[in-house]
């Protein structure tokens, strides 16, 4: 079946306003004449609001970074998913392997998190992958089982089908190293599988490919099979080579 395409800007923790701004004057200036791929940006927490403003008009959709597991509370720093929705944000990356590595989210937090996404009617981008040491010890399969078995449990699958999953191998992230075209078709379609055997319509999830995702190895990654678009750090923080990316899904 056709699924939907997906040429994703994490921001992460770059750009100001104004060079957010700048960004997408430029973009607004580009030609998106595939229907078929859907634009999304993802920018600091700060700018949601200015940028919701700036996409009004615009084909690209409103994503964040990250989203707390309960409604309100005592919780320092976090953020909702009323206050996103307030912000006019459709999507949302949840369970980045920085957020796992660096700040300790573990499995059961993500789970929260996609529970209370699908609960409030956002739509979920759900992050896995594995580390260099697990790929080296052949664990790839098992640890991406772990990760969508306790991140989907006892969760509606009729809702869980409207999620986007991004398998961004923890090795490939920023470090420039990509893996294979034979690594990704291979784990993609592992993923697909482990969707199916979950119960969830495999066919109809979108499954994005993320790890230094280039303008230059763009187009060999969107050629495989089960490869539906990318989520883009690095790269989408340059307006040509985000626009080439996009081109070449």
């Amino acid at each position: 079946m056709s699924r939907t395409r997906y040429c994703i800007a994490n921001w992460k923790m770059n750009f100001t306003l104004s060079d957010a701004e700048g960004f997408l004057a430029e973009w607004e200036n580009k030609t998106l004449n595939n229907p078929h791929i859907k634009t999304i940006f993802c920018p600091s927490f700060t700018e949601l609001f200015a940028i919701a403003d700036i996409l009004k008009t615009s084909s690209s959709q409103l994503g964040a970074q990250n989203v707390f597991y309960e409604s309100t509370g005592a919780f320092t720093g976090e953020i909702s998913c009323a206050m996103l929705k307030e912000a006019a944000c459709r999507w949302v990356i949840i369970g980045h392997s920085e957020r796992r590595s660096v700040l300790g989210e573990t499995d059961d937090m993500i789970h929260q998190k996609l529970h209370q996404l699908l609960t409030e009617d956002l739509f979920p981008i759900l992050c896995i992958g594995e580390s260099i040491d697990e790929r080296n010890a052949g664990q790839t399969k098992a640890v991406l089982e772990r990760q969508l078995n306790i991140a989907c449990e006892n969760l509606d699958s009729s809702s869980l089908n409207k999620m986007v999953v991004a398998y961004e191998p923890v090795w490939a992230i920023g470090t420039g190293k990509t893996a294979t075209t034979e690594m990704v078709a291979e784990t993609h379609e592992e993923i697909r599988n482990i969707l199916s055997i979950i119960g969830l319509n495999e066919d109809a999830i979108s499954i994005l490919y993320g790890g230094s995702v280039s303008a230059d190895n763009a187009e060999s990654l969107s050629a495989i099979e089960n490869v539906d678009g990318f989520l883009i750090g690095g790269a989408s923080l340059d307006v040509e080579k985000f626009y080439s990316i996009y081109n070449q899904l």
